[in-house]
């Protein structure tokens, strides 16, 4: 395998082994115990078979794939196994909170990396100062991306992987949203893409995909040493995703395509009702290709909790301020599809008659 050498945290390397990770004891009445830390073996196998039809990528279910209770503990969790005090984290700006809270919790240093309407929302990986990137640990990404539903590409994944070879960076990408897409076209994953499995790790969750919110469970696969070092913080943190979760999962994860068509379609059509709504009342905003966001930049004459307060107060609606997510969502609000077409369509009734 190719890349770079993979150095865990000094907290990492004191911890002396878990006692009560006895696997070969797991012959207790099925599922009422506490399971296996990495996740059930049929669980993983299960993932890989999805990751082989969903994005043509062969995985190691035994070393390549990572049980979570959510992919945010995941995400969470990640920079204690990798961060030592000080360690600059890349994060992106405007951005998922959990990224900076779990730097900071390691005692990291995040280093934001705007997104923009200039930049076409991605990080601009050449903005980055170079001593910075040497003395980086992290990067995350997030595509979809929440808040503002741009897809990365292929090509842009693949610059991100030369950035992580170049700096010895362990690339986190966080792909909670890449089945809720639109228009026929399926964003990638960052594991497509040749050298991603060697410089880093891809994060999914169930709560999106199926519908599957309150179950907690996710996975996370990629980078074997990566995936060991997240496995040696859960292993002390937490006993596991319950069994019998693992069982349902490995039912959604079998399922065609036709469930998942299904909620786009839902997805689509209250998509197809918000946006052009939105357009008629003279707010800038572009249709998400994915994630079920809207962006939505803010009316002159206001910033964005000035036009969230302004929505809340006259119209009854609640949406959450750009500059929630970091400074650089500022001058936007974010608005989600979340409900009924029928609801969304009073949403726009109500911003018209309210004015701005």
């Amino acid at each position: 395998m190719s890349g770079f050498p993979i150095e865990v945290a000094t907290r990492i390397k004191t911890l002396p082994p878990y006692l009560f990770a006895a696997i070969d004891k797991m012959k207790q009445p099925k599922h009422h115990q506490y399971p296996s830390y990495e996740g059930m073996l049929s669980f993983r196998k299960a993932v890989a078979d999805w990751y082989r039809r969903r994005f043509h990528v062969t995985l190691d279910p035994a070393h390549e794939v990572l049980t979570l209770i959510g992919s945010k503990e995941g995400i969470g969790h990640i920079p204690l196994a990798f961060v030592d005090p000080g360690d600059i984290v890349f994060v992106p700006s405007p951005g998922y909170p959990v990224y900076p809270v779990g730097t900071g919790f390691a005692g990291g240093v995040s280093h934001l990396m705007p997104l923009t309407k200039q930049n076409g929302f991605l990080p601009d990986l050449k903005a980055i100062p170079k001593d910075v990137a040497k003395n980086a640990k992290l990067m995350f990404l997030n595509s979809p991306n929440n808040p503002t539903s741009v897809i990365m590409s292929k090509d842009y994944f693949k610059r991100v992987v030369d950035f992580a070879q170049e700096n010895h960076v362990i690339v986190c990408h966080d792909a909670a949203y890449s089945e809720i897409f639109y228009d026929g076209k399926p964003p990638a994953s960052f594991m497509e893409v040749d050298g991603a499995k060697d410089v880093g790790i891809e994060f999914h969750s169930l709560s999106k995909t199926y519908n599957m919110t309150g179950w907690r469970i996710g996975f996370a696969v990629g980078h074997k040493q990566v995936l060991a070092g997240l496995g040696k913080v859960k292993s002390n943190l937490d006993s596991g995703c319950f069994q019998a979760i693992q069982e349902a999962g490995i039912t959604a994860l079998s399922l065609d395509d036709s469930v998942t068509d299904g909620l786009r379609k839902i997805y689509q059509e209250r998509r197809d009702t918000l946006v052009p709504g939105l357009k008629q009342l003279g707010l800038e905003v572009d249709p998400p290709p994915a994630a079920f966001y809207v962006w939505v930049t803010v009316p002159k004459g206001y910033t964005s909790a000035s036009f969230t307060a302004h929505l809340l107060e006259k119209a009854g609606i609640v949406t959450t301020p750009g500059n929630g997510f970091g400074a650089p969502g500022e001058g936007y609000i974010r608005m989600t599809v979340c409900t009924s077409k029928e609801r969304l369509a009073e949403a726009v009734e109500r911003i018209k008659r309210a004015g701005f």
